[in-house]
Formats: structure tokens, sequence, C-alpha cells
């Protein structure tokens, strides 16, 4: 199976001597949807951000496109994250800035310093834009701001800046968290649909254990800032939900 992204031994302490990840090693393929489950606290965040050095890992390695991110210098991991498109809890939109601008913003990261201070995008990313805002739902919407919106409509726009980025990995960071459950399936079916369509892989690190189940292709269960089940959703059975969540209530 063609890999799309190897962690090997992933270690990270935000205080010595307390490991909030404890040696993780997982294998993403190249057309995944790889949710990630488990309670608070277990380390999930810390492990999406590590793949793409929002964090900076203690020890391991995670390897995606032939390189070992964890190596990388700024200007390298610049160029690295290019590749990486990642949708936020929080949507981390430009409240003051339209939909269009928001979702032009992802493509900054090709652009020259100055490129970017002016915002002059070429037509081809201008014409992708609307096309994207279209694909999310969000055709018309290009020149209201972002702070005008629902979080449904904002998380949309996260999702469009993300797929602006050509990237060749998606990471979503509890992307429903503050959504109803009827916005929530939409997000959801917004995301994996857009990972078909660029036949790209995604990391969900998510709560909802219903909705893990019915979008991913494969769940890691975390605990304790170890993996404790990685295997398809079907095996995600009363006694195994136990064991991830310590018999709390996962529902």
């Amino acid at each position: 199976m063609q890999q799309g992204l190897s962690i090997r031994k992933l270690e990270k302490s935000y205080t010595p001597g307390k490991p909030v990840l404890r040696g993780i090693t997982l294998d993403i393929g190249a057309r995944e949807v790889v949710a990630i489950i488990g309670p608070s606290g277990t380390g999930k965040s810390t492990l999406i951000r590590c793949i793409n050095r929002l964090v900076q890992p203690s020890s391991g390695e995670i390897w995606f496109q032939g390189q070992d991110l964890t190596k990388l210098s700024r200007r390298e991991l610049r160029s690295a994250r290019r590749q990486i498109g990642m949708v936020f809890q929080e949507y981390n939109l430009v409240e003051r800035l339209s939909v269009m601008e928001n979702v032009l913003s992802g493509r900054l990261g090709y652009m020259s310093a100055w490129q970017a201070w002016l915002r002059r995008y070429p037509q081809e990313d201008i014409d992708l834009a609307f096309t994207l805002l279209e694909q999310v739902g969000l055709a018309g919407f290009e020149h209201q701001r972002a702070d005008s919106l629902s979080g449904g409509q904002r998380q949309r726009v996260g999702i469009a800046r993300a797929v602006m980025q050509h990237p060749k990995l998606l990471l979503a960071d509890e992307p429903t968290s503050s959504l109803d459950p009827k916005t929530s399936i939409e997000i959801m079916q917004t995301l994996v649909g857009m990972g078909e369509r660029l036949q790209i892989p995604i990391v969900i690190n998510m709560h909802n254990v219903a909705l893990a189940q019915k979008f991913a292709t494969r769940v890691v269960g975390m605990a304790g800032g170890q993996i404790v089940y990685d295997a398809s959703p079907t095996g995600l059975d009363e006694a195994m939900l136990k064991s991830i969540y310590g018999g709390q209530e996962w529902l």
C-alpha cells in the first residue's frame, strides 16, 4: 500500500517527565480517512499539530513526501506546509476579510512577501477559489465578511482555504465540535468529499464516535497518549469503547 504519512515512535512532553504522546507509530495510506478518537487530554490534538509542526515533537519521526518533517529547517518547513491543509476547530479565519479573501489566503505560502502584502493573486487562483466555494456550498458568498457567517459556513470557508493549497494531506482538528448535529454531518460530507476528489488522505481528530463510524475508513483510538485501537470502524463495540474512554460516557 502506498503510504501518505508514516509516523515513527513519536513522543511529546510539554513538561519534562510527563509525556502527552508515548511512542506513537502510525502509517496512513494514500487515500484513507482516519478518525482519531479518545478522551480529552489523551493527545489527539497534539498528534495532529505535531504532524504539521504547529507543535514541535520531543522525539520521533514523521515521514511525508519523502521528508522527515521533524528535521526540517524553517524554510523547508514553510515549503512542506504548502502540501498539508489544516482545518481548525475554531475556523481561524480573518474575521474582517471577505469569504473570497479568506479562501485565497490558502495560496499565501506560494507567494513572495511582496505579492502577499499586495494580495495580488493570479487569475487561475481566483477561478479556483470560485470553484471551491461552489463545491462547499457557498456560491454567492464571496463578498460577505467572514464575521457575518454561521459556524457551519465558516468551517466551509476553512475547508475551501485548506484545499486552495493543493494539499497532499488534509488534517482536521475537531472540525465539528462547535456545530449542531445536522451541520456536523454536512461538514463531514464536505471534508470527505474533498479528500475523495483530490485522492489524498485525511486525518481527523474528533470526539463524536458516531460521526467517526459513519465517515472514516479507519479509526485510531487513543488513551493515555498511546494507540489502543487501530482498525475498521465496525470493530468499535461497547467493550472497545470502554477500553478507549475508560468506562466514561462517550455518546
